[in-house]
């Protein structure tokens, strides 16, 4: 079964050149537009399930209260440092400590540390676009990981196989992407299902939730892979799928069951379906506006573009005029520069409906 056999399979590929270009797309916070707006892929929507090597994390709390650094003590306080660093953007600086943190935890045989590490260096560079570089260490680690006692169906495990699949989704290698998505998507299935009515003592609700989650990160990723290439009855349904999960475990007004409402929206109305998709942008607007979604000027975005295509020409420049207005006080010259050029196209429709 291509399920099972993935992820062993997957660490015997060897990681291949390709143009820069490629790359570029994927550094955080990339965008890719579509009909209606944007489609971006891998913008950090989801929250990270805890699982497998992931729990090392927990370590961050152990930090030395003196000036002593040697051991464990000064490979946490360098991986500490290094995620301070990747959330201030600074990643040649993160690079560097956890080059220094795999080092010490190399020095000590200290087996968690590097797994953790490796990880933390794969998300590094998965973040600056260096896609061979980031498949080499989430291979590392997957290797390290089921090495040990670790199952191949461990959220870990298939967390990092999602990344790879992404991977494998903007280097164009489709055959390995859809197989990397299905193998993700399949045993997480399986897996809730065999988890469904455990009960607490055996198995935490938060960790049934976490499982959830990424089934739902799974077929988020999945639906704008299938979008990108023009699949849309296919993505449509990953987007169904995922929203329902969003909704279920984390609420309607949660940040990313909105984004994911304006994206279901997105692929409706790239297949024409524009009443549907403009039910669905509203209420994702409304929720935008209820809870000051920091991503409320890109769903009024939608919004627009969706009136435009059913031809309400004059709500559409209204909420395209709102949606510009919040995208200059956010300074996301991205979205201001793609709504005037949205702004332009409705002038051109308006004169042309005349």
């Amino acid at each position: 079964m291509l399920a099972a056999a993935l992820p062993r399979a997957v660490l015997r590929l060897s990681a291949r050149r390709y143009p820069a270009g490629l790359r570029a797309a994927w550094r955080s916070g990339a965008r890719g537009e579509g009909r209606s707006g944007r489609t971006g892929f891998e913008r950090r929507r989801w929250a990270r399930p805890v699982g497998g090597a992931l729990g090392f994390l927990g370590a961050f709390s152990l930090f030395p209260r003196d000036a002593e650094e040697d051991g464990e003590d000064a490979v946490i306080l360098l991986l500490k440092r290094a995620k301070l660093s990747v959330m201030k953007g600074e990643l040649g600086e993160a690079e560097k400590l956890l080059h220094e943190a795999l080092r010490l935890s190399h020095q000590s045989e200290n087996r968690k540390a590097i797994i953790y590490t490796y990880s933390m260096m794969a998300n590094v560079a998965f973040m600056q676009g260096q896609l061979d570089n980031a498949e080499k260490l989430y291979k590392a680690s997957m290797s390290y990981l089921l090495a040990g006692d670790t199952k191949e169906d461990d959220n870990a495990i298939l967390e990092m196989s999602l990344k790879l699949a992404s991977i494998y989704a903007a280097q164009k290698q489709h055959k390995l992407a859809l197989a990397g998505y299905e193998f993700c998507i399949l045993t997480l299935e399986e897996k809730i299902a065999k988890q469904k009515d455990l009960p607490e003592d055996v198995l935490p609700a938060e960790e049934k939730a976490n499982t959830r989650l990424l089934l739902g990160m799974s077929l988020d990723s999945y639906a704008r892979y299938l979008l990108n290439i023009n699949q849309l009855p296919a993505a449509q349904k990953m987007y169904e799928k995922a929203l329902q999960i969003s909704k279920d475990v984390q609420g309607e007004t949660h940040a990313q069951t909105v984004v994911l409402m304006s994206d279901l929206a997105t692929v409706l109305d790239a297949q024409g379906h524009h009443d549907e998709a403009y039910s669905y942008v509203k209420r994702a607007a409304e929720l935008a506006k209820e809870t000051q979604h920091p991503e409320e000027h890109m769903v009024l975005n939608n919004l627009a573009a969706i009136l435009m295509h059913k031809e309400d020409f004059l709500q559409a420049k209204q909420v395209y005029k709102e949606a510009l207005k919040q995208a200059q006080q956010k300074g996301d010259v991205a979205s201001v520069q793609h709504i005037q050029e949205e702004l332009a196209e409705l002038a051109k429709r308006r004169k042309g409906s005349k």
